[in-house]
């Protein structure tokens, strides 16, 4: 019996493409982390296709460790800050969701919760928050005197960050603002509340100053996959992108994270997963892999083991011969999901350290499909009806070619099986994704109090 659900897809834009040669490929932009048609142009064609969701990742460091590597890849600048990019993406769409990473390690959440409260009303309800935290030491020496986070206390500052997040984004009721000229009454302060928040890592009184969208507030979404990671989504998170390369580890992933939603009163269709899944598809096997293979070229030796460093926890593998076993890690504060993902996959493929980077410079760690529409839609299909995804997060290895082929060739296949829409149902981000709109009220907040009335 065909599941009832339907599947949720996002595309997660890396302005070349994904595979870390993608900007050596004739038809990329040389300058397409900062050429705004581009980007636009991949933001029109995902609503065309009718995607859930456009993607932004981001880091707030020049990746500077290694410039004999980094000078041969695109990575080392992101172009645009992602909440500026999307703001201009959102007076070319208007119907996709716009989803940008913004670490809680290096911001305020005043500011966040603001920043992001403004994309969602004015792009009519279609914005969303990806929570991560830092684990890059480089991001840190651009903040002062910051001292590095222990992976436990980077998560202990999220989960008070996102509750003072949330408290804002309830500052109003609904119908806060009545903007009565006969009257001359622009809101009823009976609807407004302060946070009046005090704890470990932050003060903060509120209330914004952004009304409320139509979609309520911005969805939250999240992307660690460690212990905490996990735990923080269960609570807070409503949509959370995740790695894993097989479907008994995305079964696996999909039972932990949906199993410990009742013990914070939610229930599974309030936390969607979407794996990232990086896609070469060709008309035929023999095409999908020349298209994989031209990509795979073009990967200087020095730039797959700086790309293994940074996935690995921070650490050098260049002492060791390319062609040998793939080494003993010791555990870093780096990332731990990703870390102990690209370990595991050494480890059951028997890899050496050249075979695990020229299978991350692709994904970076995500499941990686090389093959016709058909056998795409079978693999997609599989993980979706078994329980190992809500949804996917489609990674292009190029742009525009990558994503111009899952439009072309994929998306007419699923909707063939009746997994993915052929039109949009609604206008926000929540109504795509099919989660509930909030209310407005900051739990457990009284309104704001007399003093502080006074004293807006």
């Amino acid at each position: 019996m065909r599941d009832a659900r339907r599947m949720r897809l996002g595309a997660f834009l890396y302005p070349a493409g994904h595979h870390v040669a993608a900007w050596r490929m004739p038809d990329a932009p040389a300058d397409a982390t900062t050429n705004l048609g581009h980007l636009a142009a991949f933001a029109r064609t995902a609503e065309r296709a009718k995607f859930d969701l456009l993607f932004l990742a981001d880091g707030v460091a020049a990746l500077t460790a290694n410039l004999d590597a980094l000078k041969r890849t695109d990575e080392w600048v992101t172009g645009f800050e992602p909440l500026t990019l999307l703001s201009a993406l959102s007076t070319v769409t208007e119907r996709i969701g716009l989803v940008a990473t913004v670490s809680t390690t290096f911001n305020e959440p005043y500011n966040l919760a603001r920043k992001f409260a403004s994309l969602d009303l004015l792009s009519g309800g279609r914005a969303g928050w990806n929570l991560v935290t830092s684990t890059n030491p480089l991001e840190a020496d651009n903040f002062g005197d910051v001292a590095g986070f222990a992976h436990q206390d980077r998560y202990g500052r999220a989960e008070e960050f996102v509750d003072v997040v949330l408290g804002l984004w309830g500052s109003w009721d609904d119908d806060a603002f009545l903007r009565d000229k006969a009257r001359g009454l622009y809101f009823d302060p009976d609807r407004l509340r302060a946070l009046h928040h005090r704890g470990r890592h932050f003060r903060v009184r509120g209330p914004l100053t952004v009304p409320r969208s139509p979609q309520g507030h911005p969805v939250v979404v999240q992307a660690g996959s460690s212990e905490a990671g996990k735990e923080l989504a269960a609570r807070t998170a409503e949509v959370v992108f995740t790695a894993q390369r097989t479907l008994e580890e995305a079964r696996a992933f999909y039972a932990d994270l949906k199993g410990r939603l009742a013990r914070h009163g939610r229930g599974d269709d309030e936390l969607l997963v979407m794996p990232g899944v990086f896609p070469v598809v060709g008309r035929s096997e023999a095409e999908a892999r020349e298209k994989f293979e031209a990509l795979q070229s073009r990967l200087h030796p020095d730039v797959g083991l700086e790309l293994l460093a940074r996935y690995a926890g921070g650490l050098d593998l260049s002492g060791h011969p390319l062609d040998g076993p793939f080494p003993e890690l010791p555990e870093t504060e780096g990332g731990k999901s990703r870390q102990r993902l690209i370990v595991d996959l050494a480890r059951r493929e028997n890899l050496t350290i050249r075979q695990v980077y020229e299978g991350i410079a692709g994904a970076r760690g995500h499941w990686q499909l090389v093959g016709t529409p058909e056998r795409i839609a079978d693999e997609l299909e599989e993980r979706f009806v078994k329980r190992g995804a809500d949804g996917f997060n489609v990674m292009p290895p190029t742009v525009p070619g990558g994503l111009d082929d899952f439009v072309e060739l994929v998306l007419p296949e699923l909707r063939r099986r009746g997994l993915f829409r052929a039109e949009y149902e609604g206008r926000t981000l929540r109504d795509h994704l099919g989660l509930a709109r909030p209310g407005p009220a900051a739990p457990g907040r009284d309104g704001i109090g007399p003093r502080d009335r006074a004293a807006a």
